[in-house]
């Protein structure tokens, strides 16, 4: 009964959200094919994007390395896009995914939530940052991406434990973590991976903290989408590609493909990862010290 009621709240908050999306796109039709990007390559790569991001390769990570070399999406509008361009393949996933739950009711209820409210709060004050001191966090949140990549090969991650319940202080502590990843993020630090880790840390098991990962992502990254929809911050080219053949990536990884090596791509990922987290703080950092040297006359 639980399963039922969550699967249908996800797909009516994600309706809600795909039907604001839609009338934003018919508004701005004329738009769209304006901006930066070939049709072909985009189409290509938002089919592989999701497809990656279904066997576990972060499509936040991805994305911000590879955006700002193909000039695809500026830094202001970047956190937006990497939010809406990923919400309707995430909810496909997490409706194909979350077959049972074996976990507490009041344990699941509460990250989301608090998830939900970090990621509606949060976007109304990304967008007031400065395009410097985004890529800055975007670098840092690439750096944390890469991080938890490298744990997970070296054996580094909390492996969880046997616990399908949380109480008092841990139950505190899951609330306050996940309400900081769903503000997080809104600034391209994506929310799976810390969730997962914050849950495994607190001695869930894998099987309840999937729910809680997925779950908390299927609420909330619709919610803080919306708004960035709202404050027009996103680029609706890309974003019309990912929620269409970036949904049939997904179809294809979860009844076609099944299984996938991971192993040499993950090393791939990266090393691109890295490369691209390295020269946005330089570039960043380059940009703030030319702001700040007085110009001579």
């Amino acid at each position: 009964m639980v399963l039922i009621v969550i699967l249908s709240l996800i797909v009516l908050v994600n309706s809600v959200f795909a039907v604001r999306l839609i009338r934003d796109m018919i508004k701005h039709k004329a738009e769209i094919m304006k901006e930066p990007g070939n049709n072909f390559v985009m189409a290509i790569y938002s089919f592989f994007l999701f497809l990656a991001s279904t066997f576990g390769i972060s499509d936040f990570a991805i994305s911000m390395a590879c955006y700002p070399k193909l000039k695809w999406v500026g830094a202001k509008k970047m956190p937006g896009t990497l939010n809406i361009q990923c919400t309707i393949p995430a909810a496909v996933m997490a409706l194909a995914y979350i077959n049972s739950i074996k976990i507490d009711l009041l344990t699941l209820i509460v990250p989301i939530i608090c998830q939900m409210l970090g990621s509606y709060l949060s976007p109304r004050y990304v967008v007031k940052l400065p395009a410097n001191t985004i890529k800055k966090v975007m670098s840092v949140g690439l750096f944390i991406s890469a991080g938890f990549i490298l744990a997970g090969k070296f054996g580094l991650m909390p492996s969880g434990g046997e616990a399908t319940q949380l109480t008092g202080i841990k139950l505190v502590i899951l609330g306050v973590c996940t309400f900081m990843w769903g503000a997080l993020n809104n600034i391209g630090i994506g929310s799976y991976s810390t969730t997962m880790a914050t849950a495994y840390a607190l001695g869930l098991n894998p099987a309840a903290a999937f729910p809680i990962m997925m779950g908390s992502s299927a609420f909330s990254v619709p919610i803080g989408s919306m708004q960035f929809i709202k404050l027009d911050s996103y680029n609706r080219k890309i974003t019309l590609f990912t929620s269409t053949l970036g949904v049939i990536g997904v179809l294809i990884a979860v009844f076609v493909v099944k299984s996938l090596d991971l192993a040499a791509l993950q090393w791939v990922v990266v090393v691109v990862i890295l490369y691209s987290a390295i020269s946005m703080m330089l570039d960043a950092l380059k940009e703030e010290k030319e702001i700040k040297e007085p110009v001579m006359e």
